[in-house]
């Protein structure tokens, strides 16, 4: 079985289990706290980069799902005409279709091998894409075709984790130092984000502040937001 057949039958296993039907629901207090959290992370970093006035760019989203990313680009004042999204998985990428407005451009594509010309985006964003690909080789071919669709001075967005979780084989997860060996040539600004969800599933609902206070201890969080900016020469 290749690598996308496998991943392709773990999003279908994952469909039809009734304990992950809500897993990702905003309406649970721990999943709408990590989401604010992210949101906020990456609102400052791309400020700090110069990308705040986003509907200057040209943006991909690789793994878009069904849409919710992007949909928060626009909500950032991104132009969804020059939003273009791409998911392995079409089922998702109708989802995403029947969300989105008519202008942005979506797409069923393998990360390995992207349908778009080179250097055709300012920004490339993967959430949690990495940590599905088991496979080594086809994470070395998506960074690759990220990079290769990176105009000079773009940047990739990145949002993965980096502790494995050992009740889901089916993910793999991956440090800063792996990111660093897949995009050799990028300049990187890193944070760490996100309270470790164990943590904000038990305490979320019960109290806000303390998921804020206990998200300020750098080793409570589990994943990296970061930021690989593609030189211009």
């Amino acid at each position: 079985m290749s690598e996308l057949d496998r991943i392709r039958l773990e999003y279908a296993r994952r469909a039809l289990d009734p304990t992950l039907q809500d897993r990702y629901s905003l309406f649970r207090p721990d999943v709408l706290f990590a989401l604010q959290t992210r949101e906020r992370a990456a609102i400052r970093l791309l400020k700090r980069a110069g990308f705040a006035l986003l509907e200057r760019f040209d943006i991909l989203e690789l793994g878009c799902g069904g849409g919710g990313v992007l949909l928060d680009l626009i909500k950032w004042k991104a132009d969804p005409d020059r939003l273009c999204g791409c998911d392995l998985l079409p089922e998702r990428v109708a989802e995403a279709r029947r969300r989105l407005p008519v202008g942005t451009v979506l797409a069923v594509a393998d990360g390995g091998a992207l349908p778009y010309p080179s250097a055709c985006f300012d920004l490339v964003l993967q959430f949690t894409v990495f940590t599905s690909v088991l496979d080594r080789a086809l994470q070395q071919r998506i960074a690759a075709e990220i990079w290769r669709v990176l105009r000079p001075g773009g940047a990739a967005l990145w949002y993965d984790f980096r502790f494995q979780n050992r009740g889901n084989p089916a993910v793999q997860a991956i440090h800063p130092r792996q990111v660093q060996a897949l995009f050799p040539h990028g300049t990187f600004t890193a944070r760490r984000v996100t309270l470790a969800p164990p943590i904000a599933r038990h305490l979320a609902q019960w109290s806000w502040l303390a998921c804020e206070l206990l998200a300020l201890l750098p080793w409570l969080r589990t994943h990296d937001l970061i930021l690989i900016r593609k030189g211009k020469a």
